[in-house]
């Protein structure tokens, strides 16, 4: 039996709080915790690795519906996935190509403004004087470590922005991964689905299968979809609010927006008091300055509060302390990555916890 075979709406029926099974057994409950622990230890040694395939099927759930209306042109499902791939390589290289020169100027300013901040700011001289002195310290310890290891030191200008770019090949590589697994899993559309299907004994758990797949794929990947336009929205209107401030570089902060806005509660956070920095950096009334910040601020909290909840919530709420643990639990085991795939990957925990009967009790504990 395929997953065409299985009727979409033989979906598992949401259970009251007082049927939800709870597992009896200490045994069991040891187990499933030592097997968690397990799990969890193997995703923090192999995150080079599963981090960019997690981040590969997500991208799949989002450009999935791209290749499905391509095949529904006539166009082969190959050729299908390599324009969709095609079109996001272009989009990041464009991206990166456009913002690297005014974000390595930023960074090679940043040891050299500090002193302008710290007049501006003497209410914390102390904590600015704390940054210099590392920022000083650090690049003296990369200068020695080159100078003994026999490696020609970095020039002069380039200063602590070759520390910070110091994971680039990491990066690069990771996102080949990326890209790759990612052509393959359009290419392969729902085959992994229908040998799962064909495998499980059970019909009971053949439709289970299908509805875990489906759920997950239309309310994560429409949850996406909304968060990328939302963020998108949110980086158009801070460049253009950033703009008339006399903030220079607008679209880097429009990107910048863009960006940290998958994080939740921390990247808006972040962006405001890079804003705020770099307003005190450039523009010199201080109530000027102080605009940018003050801009993004009203920005996130039209968008934070009102837009987003209400077209997210149609899909799925999460339990907001979870979402607040998750995120430090993701960006500890995979860094920035991990806090962007927090939400994303909670929601597809909640879905399958929902959709199996002795999991519903962390289903439910999940749900907002």
């Amino acid at each position: 039996m395929t997953a065409e075979t299985v009727a979409a709406s033989d979906v598992a029926t949401v259970e009251r709080p007082s049927d939800i099974p709870l597992p009896s057994n200490p045994l069991v409950i040891l187990q499933a915790a030592q097997f968690t622990l397990l799990f969890m230890a193997a995703l923090y040694v192999t995150r080079p690795i599963v981090l960019p395939i997690v981040l590969a099927i997500l991208l799949k759930l989002v450009m999935q519906p791209g290749v499905r209306k391509l095949e529904r042109w006539h166009v082969p499902r190959g050729l299908a996935a390599l324009a969709m791939i095609l079109a996001l390589f272009v989009l990041l290289v464009s991206m990166g190509a456009a913002l690297s020169g005014p974000t390595h100027e930023w960074l090679d300013q940043l040891p050299k403004g500090l002193p302008r901040l710290q007049d501006r700011l003497n209410l914390i001289s102390g904590p600015v004087k704390s940054v210099q002195l590392f920022l000083h310290n650090a690049e003296g310890y990369m200068h020695l470590v080159t100078s003994q290891g026999g490696i020609p030191t970095a020039a002069p200008s380039s200063g602590f922005s070759e520390i910070l770019f110091s994971g680039t090949a990491s990066f690069a590589s990771g996102m080949f991964i990326t890209i790759v697994v990612l052509l393959f899993l359009l290419m392969s559309g729902d085959l992994f689905l229908r040998r799962l299907v064909e495998i499980l004994p059970r019909f009971r758990d053949k439709r289970t299968a299908v509805a875990i797949s489906q759920q997950i794929e239309s309310d994560i990947a429409a949850y996406l979809i909304t968060v990328t336009i939302m963020n998108a929205s949110v980086g158009v209107a801070t460049s253009l609010a950033t703009w008339p401030t006399g903030l220079v570089d607008p679209i880097l902060w429009g990107v910048l927006a863009f960006f940290l806005n998958y994080i939740p509660v921390i990247g808006p956070i972040v962006c405001l008091v890079i804003l705020l920095l770099a307003g005190l950096l450039t523009i010199e009334p201080l109530w000027a300055a102080l605009l940018p910040a003050a801009a993004f601020l009203a920005i996130h909290v039209i968008e934070g509060q009102f837009i987003t909840p209400f077209l997210v919530a149609r899909r799925f709420t999460l339990n907001p302390v979870l979402v607040i643990v998750s995120l430090i639990f993701w960006y500890w085991m995979w860094g920035v990555p991990g806090a962007i795939l927090a939400v994303p990957v909670l929601g597809m925990v909640k879905i399958i916890c929902d959709a199996i009967r002795p999991w519903a009790a962390i289903g439910h504990l999940i749900e907002g």
